[in-house]
């Protein structure tokens, strides 16, 4: 993920166990029973338990072709050639098991945004051994279990493969990831014992990112006790693994955040994941950072959070789930339904972690597809429709094959770099948009690119396999119960 402005001194944090003073009150049974009366199943997949496949739809694929075709995306990313392939590594194993990363080769780092996205291809495919593995190494390194940290009960964003922190401070789109990827393990394979009772890991998330307590802690800080204090190096973190993007600078998608370390003490005030106010998800849970990032919210996930999640919360996250949707109007440009990579609770642009003024950039490629995951799971919101035809056209516009990875929001191209992660979020525009050349044609584009290798295969990677998966149907709420 690229957020600069978590880098500010590399914390983020929590003084005091947030685990005791984080357990909500249990609910009334009179709020428990509002809750649920309030809870509107929509008209979509979750309803009908039908999960449409896009390429046999409109491209003539049949559903064992385009099953092969993910199977053999996920054997390359997570078990093709280290050199070029894969960013998924095992790494031996400890009391709970083995121990696994994915990581963002190109800048040699692991990032919850990716080790969340892994689990959760791993749950949807079935790949327990995997999933396993990538919780396990999270636990035991990206946890923050100090107890004079602010960020306590919250996972750092950024590690070295080794384990050794890179911020001490947590990004939210990994806590939500996290959390889903482990009820749909629960409800996939059951839950075990410690850390794989997933039930109770996800709602220890949930309860975590709405209830952590306000807290005030001047860095250094530690991830956990008997640690070392992280202190930000003066220079950045080389990488082996980015030659041919650092010779031509500017190019590489989701590059690491610029340096700007802060050597001057200062306090940093550490609170929840989530703004009450607005219900809506907050771009990182320092205080003195404001707004929220679109790419965050996730209403095909607050829907079941709102069903699944603790129940105290259940409300709150059925409200977040509307106003995620009323937000995602807000912010696309009414011409090119280009978003912002940071907003306002508003929807007023901010600036992009680059400094740069509201524009549409890396985080900013997923938001279609969170838009269009919400409809095809859900369909309650029909201006979603309109909102990925609005982008795909404009995309289009620019050439399917070739429009930019960054643009201003009104339509200025910002880089001539074509990237494949792009294109995959914007075809999951297509289980929104109205059918026709347009959604067909990003369909085809999708399905007719390679999987991505070398430098910049975790990010593009990542979202080329997940999008695959969107749009063949085999991305879905997992629930036996339902079944």
């Amino acid at each position: 993920m690229s957020r600069a402005f978590i880098l500010l001194g590399g914390v983020i944090a929590i003084i005091v166990a947030w685990a005791g003073a984080a357990q909500a009150q249990p609910a009334t049974a009179a709020s428990a029973v509002g809750a649920a009366q309030a809870v509107d199943d929509g008209a979509g997949a979750y309803r009908t338990q039908r999960y449409r496949n896009l390429f046999a739809e409109r491209l003539g694929r049949s559903p064992q072709e385009t099953h092969a075709r993910i199977e053999n995306t996920f054997q390359q990313l997570f078990h093709g050639d280290g050199q070029e392939q894969r960013v998924y590594f095992e790494t031996g194993a400890n009391a709970n098991g083995t121990l696994a990363y994915i990581t963002d080769w190109a800048n040699n780092d692991v990032r919850t945004e990716g080790m969340s996205y892994g689990m959760m291809i791993a749950v949807q495919l079935d790949k327990k051994r995997e999933f396993d593995a990538l919780w396990n190494w999270s636990k035991t390194y990206m946890l923050t279990t100090d107890p004079a940290n602010p960020s306590r009960g919250y996972f750092a964003w950024s590690m070295n493969t080794d384990g050794t922190p890179r911020a001490t401070g947590a990004a939210p789109d990994g806590e939500e990831y996290y959390a889903m990827a482990l009820y749909f393990a629960a409800r996939r394979w059951g839950n075990g014992k410690g850390i794989y009772d997933y039930q109770r890991e996800a709602d220890t998330i949930l309860r975590g990112m709405r209830h952590h307590p306000v807290v005030t802690a001047t860095p250094p800080f530690r991830i956990h006790p008997g640690d070392a204090p992280f202190v930000e190096p003066d220079a950045p973190w080389p990488s082996p693994n980015n030659r041919r993007e650092q010779a031509a600078a500017g190019t590489a998608g989701k590059p690491w955040p610029p340096h700007r370390p802060r050597r001057a003490p200062r306090a940093v005030t550490v609170g929840p994941m989530v703004d009450e106010a607005h219900a809506m998800v907050r771009f990182v849970p320092e205080t003195f950072i404001p707004g929220t990032d679109p790419s965050y919210h996730l209403p095909a996930f607050y829907e079941l959070w709102a069903r699944w999640g603790p129940r105290e919360d259940r409300a709150f996250w059925a409200r977040a789930a509307a106003a995620s949707r009323d937000f995602f109007v807000r912010t696309a440009d009414p011409a090119t339904g280009l978003g912002p990579d940071r907003a306002d609770f508003d929807g007023t642009p901010l600036k992009s972690w680059d400094g740069s003024p509201g524009i549409f950039a890396y985080d900013s490629w997923r938001t279609i597809s969170n838009w269009s995951v919400d409809r095809s799971w859900w369909n309650k919101d029909p201006r979603q429709q309109a909102l990925s035809d609005r982008l795909q056209r404009f995309l289009a516009t620019q050439g399917v094959d070739r429009f930019a990875d960054r643009y201003t929001l009104d339509g200025k191209p910002l880089s001539d770099r074509h990237s494949t992660g792009m294109l995959a979020a914007a075809a999951v525009g297509s289980l929104a948009a109205t059918p026709g050349q347009v959604s067909d044609d990003f369909l085809r584009a999708l399905w007719d690119t390679p999987v991505p290798s070398g430098e910049q295969r975790y990010f593009d990677g990542m979202l080329h396999l997940m999008s695959m998966m969107h749009l063949a149907g085999e991305f879905r709420v997992l629930d036996a119960a339902r079944k």
